[in-house]
């Protein structure tokens, strides 16, 4: 019994992990696409929309059903009649949610 505790508390503390390490490197590129401008702000809607969902992964919020929901409403969603900014932050919520939601089988 105790050997499955230990198990379940490090793929916690996995996606934890990896739920952080993806918010710092989503931070630093949303600040570098910000200060440069012009069409890196492309690069600034894709990965803008992310940290939010990290943060509830951090905080132990995320809700795998809820994810799965949002991830095909937006997969249904994303089309060529999009603004090339409309776009890119809806391909960037698509990708975290998928890449949450494979993290956390």
């Amino acid at each position: 019994m105790i050997k499955l505790f230990q198990l379940l508390t490090e793929v916690k503390n996995d996606f934890k992990t990896f739920a952080e390490n993806r918010l710092a490197g989503a931070e630093k590129i949303i600040a570098n696409a910000k200060e440069k401008g012009g069409d890196a702000l492309l690069t600034y809607a894709h990965f803008n929309v992310k940290p939010s969902y990290y943060k509830k992964a951090i905080d132990g919020k995320f809700d795998k059903e809820a994810a799965k929901k949002e991830f095909d409403e937006t997969y249904k969603k994303i089309s060529l009649g999009m603004t090339q900014t409309e776009f890119q932050r809806e391909v960037g919520r698509l990708e975290v949610l998928g890449e949450l939601l494979i993290r956390k089988k």
